[in-house]
């Protein structure tokens, strides 16, 4: 019997996969130390949306997080993350210094090996990110990125085929880039069992019979055990597994699929199956309160004519629940292969696959290519680096009409380097500027989640996680739960006592009947006093409202400061994308938000008199 290797994904991408990355540390590390327990040696700790979404949902520190996964795993296991070539662990690029800062804090807080990917398979972006890897200390496992195309995305065969995939290794081989172990990685699931098996035959003929090769999948499009299968007698050692309950649908297989999958044969997990049937119920334990999207646990049919990652897909639609604009997903996912097959088809995996979405999203909300994406803008302009294919060239005069960038061929880490914004010393002065302390994990987090990692550190920061509270031990009447229409929009509501859960955020409530007092002001705004009718025209003030749900990330402008239509107030995110809030006329500035508010449609954020 031939043993295949394996690396158990729950803890990384099964989170960022079902629950887009929003669950607490410390509700999980029992089902590490039950994984453990079973004999499971080889977990995905961190790294990729996993480092961000601590910061940015469950109000936790990443780094802390990896302390504690090194503790409760102890310290055989090789604690592996995932790394995004010259975007390490975020959207955007970063510069020489934070992508060495990367491999250095990574090292120094307990983890063994880092899986090191570009969305574009563009070489350049993985020979620096490489060295620092291997220079920290830690093991480089170096990635190429895969996806089918649908029908009809001519590209003369020249980009996602078997032959496209060795050349890339070829690449990298010829580039000298370092790496202990190779992996064939499909976020999205949508590659042919054919592809990767002769994908994988290419390979081991390149590398000979020794070095560990490891493929990639995800369940969302209903192929993962085929592709395994056909990885496996290509001759892939090694595939990514997960644990029930985030396994199948938009994750990767279970760890109990694949073993029975390969009962009969040759090969075998060597594993003990009642040991990590009896870790999966421990885990589940540890989920049974968090909100399940029922999306994350389907197979998609689709998924091929609109290449989404698992972890794309549920992150995307939480936000989407977050806004009360989930019904305008259907509508987003149609428009995105256009923007897969317009914009020089880079793997759809994070980044590039938010990008994608990002891009599909602004064409919905706002008509076809009337604002682009920053990310995608910049993509097909060639700040990321180099596309597998050249964008359309409609697509890239628009973008650098609207965006006012030229294109570009210079590489990522030129552009970067040189960016006065980017790196080590602007991460040290918006600490010191926020009087934070100056330490090498602060600088990281500065850099790689900007104007929300300040507001961490700072104590500000929102926490989004959508977990039901425990039932307390009294006469509470049992939770109902509801489906709500308003406006047309579907709302998820659990009602408990005094508690209402919408969407899986939770808020205390109270009914009672109105006053008269109340009742005669419900029209106004909250906090506003009325306004006598006959003062109305000469105080009506111009109003600057929220155009999308997000939340306010700088205010540009001090309050009561004058200001010209056109000008740049503050900076929203909304769907991960940062938008410039412009004055609509002259006047003097009121604020109605601060800095950290979350925001809705409409809301109105200032006043200009």
């Amino acid at each position: 019997m031939k043993k295949i290797n394996f690396m158990v994904t729950a803890f990384r991408d099964g989170f960022q996969s079902v629950y887009g990355g929003r669950v607490y540390a410390k509700d999980y590390m029992p089902a590490v130390q039950a994984a453990r327990e079973a004999g499971i040696i080889h977990i995905e700790a961190g790294g990729g949306a996993m480092f961000q979404s601590p910061f940015f949902y469950a109000n936790e520190n990443a780094f802390d997080n990896m302390d504690l996964f090194r503790q409760t795993a102890g310290g055989e296991a090789n604690l592996q993350t995932l790394s995004r070539g010259v975007n390490v662990v975020g959207l955007d690029s970063q510069s020489s210094d934070i992508i060495k800062l990367h491999a250095q804090m990574f090292k120094k807080h307990g983890m063994t090996t880092i899986r090191n990917f570009d969305a574009l398979n563009d070489v350049n972006n993985l020979i620096y990110s490489g060295k620092c890897i291997k220079e920290a200390g830690l093991r480089h496992e170096v990635a190429i990125t895969m996806m089918s195309l649908a029908p009809g995305w001519d590209t003369e065969g020249k980009v996602h085929t078997p032959e496209f995939y060795a050349q890339i290794l070829k690449n990298i081989m010829d580039a000298g880039i370092a790496f202990d172990s190779v992996c064939f990685k499909d976020a999205s699931g949508t590659s042919t069992p054919q592809t990767v098996y002769q994908t994988i035959v290419l390979a081991r003929k390149l590398l000979g019979n020794d070095v560990n090769i490891s493929f990639h999948t995800h369940e969302t499009a209903g192929n993962s055990i085929a592709c395994y299968l056909a990885a496996i007698n290509g001759g892939a050692s090694q595939v990514d597994l997960s644990l029930a309950p985030v396994s199948g649908g938009t994750c990767s297989p279970d760890v109990a699929t694949m073993w029975h999958a390969l009962r009969g044969s040759e090969f075998t997990l060597d594993i003990d199956i009642n040991k990590v049937m009896k870790a999966e119920e421990v885990f589940a334990d540890c989920m049974k309160d968090y909100f399940l999207p029922p999306e994350a646990t389907s197979v998609d049919p689709r998924i091929p004519f609109a290449p989404m990652p698992g972890g794309a897909l549920t992150a995307n639609t939480q936000m989407m629940r977050d806004a009360g604009i989930l019904h305008k997903y259907e509508e987003v996912f149609s428009n995105m292969g256009e923007c897969v097959r317009r914009g020089g088809f880079g793997t759809s995996v994070t980044p590039v696959s938010q990008f994608y979405f990002q891009q599909a999203f602004n064409n919905t909300m706002f008509g076809p290519w009337k604002k682009f994406a920053d990310g995608y803008g910049k993509m097909v302009l060639g700040y990321f680096g180099k596309t597998p294919v050249a964008p359309d060239p409609e697509i890239v005069a628009l973008a650098s009409q609207k965006m006012g960038l030229e294109p570009t061929t210079k590489t990522v880490l030129d552009i970067n380097d040189a960016n006065p914004k980017k790196g080590v010393a602007p991460a040290r002065a918006a600490l010191t500027q926020a009087e934070l302390p100056i330490t090498d994990e602060n600088i990281f987090i500065a850099a790689a989640c900007g104007d929300k990692g300040i507001l961490f550190l700072q104590g500000q920061a929102a926490t989004s996680v959508r977990k039901s509270a425990p039932a307390k031990a009294s006469a509470t009447p049992e939770a109902s739960n509801l489906e709500v229409t308003l406006d047309g929009k579907k709302y998820a509501v659990q009602l408990s006592g005094s508690n209402v859960t919408v969407n899986g955020k939770a808020y205390a409530f109270e009914v009672k009947p109105a006053s008269a007092a109340s009742a005669a002001v419900e029209s106004q705004a909250p906090g506003q006093a009325p306004m006598p009718a006959e003062n109305a025209a000469a105080h009506n003030p111009s109003t600057i409202s929220a155009p999308l749900p997000g939340v306010i990330l700088r205010i540009i402008v001090k309050e009561g400061e004058k200001v010209v239509e056109g000008q740049t107030v503050m900076i929203m995110e909304s769907m991960k994308m940062e938008s410039e809030i412009k004055a609509e006329s002259n006047g003097t500035i009121t604020f109605k938000v601060k800095q950290g508010d979350q925001v809705m449609p409409d809301t109105v954020l200032a006043e200009i008199k």
